[in-house]
């Protein structure tokens, strides 16, 4: 029997299935969290008005506004809010599409609610983690962005750009080994605590692309990552840069 642990992590659960929504509800309930539960994109926007939440749990199969929308409408409103998305429809590229949009996790129906309880518990670690203050070398500057390394932030000219713990560590991966063809199966061996996030090597073309989209003028025609056929991706940047500041 799972252990009732106790926190103040609050759960927004968006599903347009009543039934498993108000099991899930009551489940996560009895372990400690606090749930609220929407049946739609409407009900879950009033929602996030009103009250902070830890996490989003959201169904990608409902009628009208769908998870897949969900998900990159927030994340194109560059909100950073944790999001496990529940499907039936549990192939992989189903899991790459969700991945390659924002999700944190993806987790395929029917699920054991044990299983569940883990994914939620481990996505929040993560988010929880990547707030805190820990000691490292510095900084590595490219262009005109600073990857702040103590602090886990991503900046561009002066401005803090939103960027996931797992779009962090494959970026510092790569910046702290400028112009080295790094594998995908090396980058996943690198990016420690995460790869979790990613469904194996072809996992890591989607964080490239969405690092590219994030810091690429032009991410068709990439400046920093650059592709090498058939061996990974390297790190380019521009002559003097990727000092590292003590």
């Amino acid at each position: 029997m799972a252990q009732t642990v106790t926190t103040t992590s609050r759960i927004l659960l968006v599903d347009d299935d009543a039934k498993l929504r108000n099991i899930l509800l009551r489940y996560l309930e009895s372990r400690g969290y606090t749930v609220h539960s929407a049946a739609s994109a409407a009900q879950m926007d009033r929602l996030l008005e009103r009250e902070h939440y830890d996490l989003l749990l959201l169904d990608v199969m409902m009628p009208g506004e769908d998870g897949f929308q969900i998900c990159q409408r927030l994340r194109q409103q560059e909100s950073l809010l944790p999001i496990i998305m529940l499907t039936a429809r549990g192939d992989l590229d189903d899991r790459i599409q969700g991945l390659s949009i924002g999700a944190d996790d993806y987790v395929p129906k029917p699920f054991e609610p044990e299983e569940l309880l883990a994914r939620i518990g481990a996505v929040l670690r993560r988010s929880q983690d990547s707030s805190k203050v820990e000691p490292s070398p510095g900084a590595i500057d490219f262009g005109p962005f600073h990857l702040a390394l103590d602090y886990r932030r991503l900046y561009r000219d002066g401005q803090e750009i939103p960027i996931t713990e797992t779009e962090f560590a494959l970026l510092r991966a790569l910046a702290e080994h400028p112009w080295q063809t790094l594998s995908r199966d090396k980058l996943l061996g690198m990016i420690h605590g995460h790869s979790e996030d990613i469904p194996g090597p072809r996992g890591i073309d989607v964080f490239i692309s969405r690092l590219r989209r994030i810091i690429e003028e032009d991410s068709a025609k990439p400046r920093y990552l650059q592709t090498v056929w058939g061996r990974g991706y390297v790190f380019v940047p521009d002559a003097g840069s990727a000092d590292r500041h003590s």
